[in-house]
C-alpha cells in the first residue's frame, strides 16, 4: 500500500490512505504461540470476569493447565490494554504530562442522541497475532458511530476516528473515555476541545463507568470474533466492520424497547425548531 519509491512522500501517502505515519514504520515484535494462546485465554476470562486482576487470572490459567507466573500475566494484560474493573483507591496515577479529566456522567440523565459519546479500545485475537478495535458509540442509542481496527494503540487512531464521527454525525455535548494513554494524549484531547465538547473520563478501573461499552465488546467478540480465526488484519477489519453495520441495522436491544441502534438513534435525535 505504501511505496517507498513513489514521488509522494511517505507522510503524504499515509495521509491519503488513512494510515498514521508511525504505523508505516511499525515493526511488530514477535509473539510466541504460547503467549498468543495465553492472551486469548486472558481475553475470554476478562470478558466473563472483568474484576479479575493478574493474580486471579494466573490462578485460573494454572487450573487450565498453563504454566505461567503472575508477573507474566500482568505483562500480557498491559500489552493487551486489559485492566481489572474495580475501584482501586489511590491508584489513579496520571501519565506524566497528561491531564486526567473528571467523570461527568454520574447522576446525569442520558436520553438523547448526540448527548454523550463513548470511546473505548479492546483487544482482538487473530490466528497468529492480534489487533485493536476502537469504537465511538452514542450512549443513549447504542449506535456505533465509527469504528477502526489498527495494529497499534496510538492517540492518532482515536483522534482520527473521532474526527470521522464528527463529520458523519455532528457533535455531542460530552465525549466520555477511560484513562488510556491514547485518550489522555494532547492530540486526542485537542480534537475534543476544538469541537467545543466536554471531556469526561471514567474513574480508573471503575466497573460502573465502563460497563456500558463492555457490553458492546462482549457482543462483538461472542457474536463475531470468537467464531473466526482471522489470518490477516485485512480479514479481521472486513469481518468486524460488517458486524458493526449489522449491529446498527438489525440487532434489537431490550433496553431500547427492542429497537435497533439505528432506529433508536433516529428517534432520539433532538428536534430542530425552525424559525417562524
Amino acid at each position: 500500500m505504501i511505496d517507498n519509491n513513489h514521488r509522494l512522500s511517505i507522510s503524504r501517502q499515509a495521509q491519503l490512505t488513512g494510515i498514521s505515519r508511525s504505523s508505516v514504520y511499525y515493526v511488530p515484535r514477535p509473539v510466541s504461540r504460547t503467549d498468543l494462546e495465553l492472551m486469548r485465554q486472558i481475553d475470554e476470562l476478562h470478558l466473563e470476569h472483568p474484576f479479575m486482576g493478574a493474580r486471579m487470572l494466573c490462578d485460573q490459567l494454572t487450573r487450565k493447565g498453563f504454566k505461567v507466573g503472575r508477573q507474566h500475566v500482568g505483562t500480557l494484560m498491559k500489552r493487551m490494554g486489559v485492566e481489572a474493573l474495580y475501584r482501586k483507591p489511590g491508584t489513579s496515577k496520571r501519565h506524566p504530562g497528561h491531564e486526567i479529566y473528571p467523570y461527568l456522567l454520574r447522576g446525569l440523565k442520558i436520553n438523547r442522541a448526540n448527548q454523550v459519546w463513548a470511546l473505548d479500545t479492546t483487544y482482538i485475537p487473530m490466528a497468529k497475532g492480534f489487533v485493536y478495535l476502537t469504537a465511538v458509540v452514542d450512549w443513549a442509542s447504542r449506535k456505533v458511530l465509527a469504528s477502526k481496527v489498527a495494529i497499534t494503540l496510538e492517540a492518532s487512531h482515536a483522534a482520527e476516528l473521532l474526527q470521522e464521527a464528527f463529520i458523519r454525525h455532528g457533535k455531542p455535548e460530552i465525549v466520555n473515555t477511560d484513562q488510556g494513554s491514547q485518550f489522555t494524549a494532547d492530540e486526542f484531547v485537542q480534537v475534543v476541545k476544538n469541537q467545543g465538547c466536554k471531556l469526561s473520563m471514567d474513574g480508573r478501573g471503575a466497573w460502573r463507568d465502563n460497563v456500558f461499552v463492555e457490553r458492546l465488546w462482549k457482543s462483538v467478540k461472542y457474536e463475531r470474533v470468537y467464531l473466526h480465526a482471522y489470518d490477516s488484519v485485512t480479514a479481521a477489519r472486513s469481518s468486524i466492520m460488517r458486524y458493526m453495520d449489522w449491529y446498527n441495522r438489525a440487532r434489537p436491544h431490550s433496553s431500547l424497547a427492542r429497537k435497533t441502534p439505528n432506529e433508536a438513534y433516529t428517534v432520539m435525535l433532538p428536534t430542530v425548531k425552525l424559525a417562524a
